[in-house]
């Protein structure tokens, strides 16, 4: 049985709990990609989030319909994907951390310039990378090519702790994995 495609009606709810969901589904982008084990949550009451201070050209992806691709630059050097959750106009999206890869493993060693599938997708550069995301995705719907997003088989038990990467609000729990995996950007502890 084939699984599922999310729509963009499985986005229309609050960020943290796209991210629970989420651990599980499959992401793939032109036919590459893996199993979801690692997300994060952010909205705009959240200071560490990119919409805290209200729409701008570079975040207006974020405030548009759920279900759509975010997609922005970290640091300069690598392009994130972010899935764009709740209603239109309210700001909130969920970050894709990292990815078992399961599909297209030569071309992701390929555009990462290695072997180890552990290192492939287990961070969100690292994603971008592999996946070839690009700023021309942003604001694409996710449900319609070049992304495949698919429902998890069955349930998945995920671990929860506090963000990584960040400075404000990084004691908040919204930051979720796939339990036992080895392929998240770091362990929870």
């Amino acid at each position: 049985m084939k699984p599922r495609r999310l729509k963009p009606a499985d986005f229309l709810r609050p960020a943290e709990e796209v991210a629970q969901a989420l651990i599980g589904c499959e992401l793939l982008v032109d036919g590459v990609g893996g199993r979801i084990v690692e997300t994060e949550a952010y909205d705009m009451t959240d200071p560490a989030s990119h919409t805290f201070g209200g729409p701008t050209a570079r975040n207006q992806a974020m405030f548009g319909p759920p279900g759509r691709a975010y997609v922005y630059r970290s640091y300069g050097i690598h392009w994130c994907l972010n899935f764009v959750c709740e209603a239109e106009g309210h700001g909130a999206g969920v970050l894709i951390r990292a990815l078992e890869p399961l599909y297209g493993l030569d071309v992701m060693c390929e555009r990462r310039g290695l072997h180890d599938p552990r290192l492939l997708c287990s961070g969100p550069g690292r994603v971008g990378q592999a996946l070839a995301i690009a700023h021309a995705m942003n604001g694409h719907r996710l449900d319609h090519a070049p992304f495949e997003v698919r429902a998890a088989n069955g349930l998945h038990d995920v671990v929860v702790g506090p963000r990584i990467g960040i400075s404000k609000a990084a004691d908040v729990p919204w930051r979720y994995g796939l339990a036992g995996s080895r392929f998240v950007s770091r362990p929870f502890h």
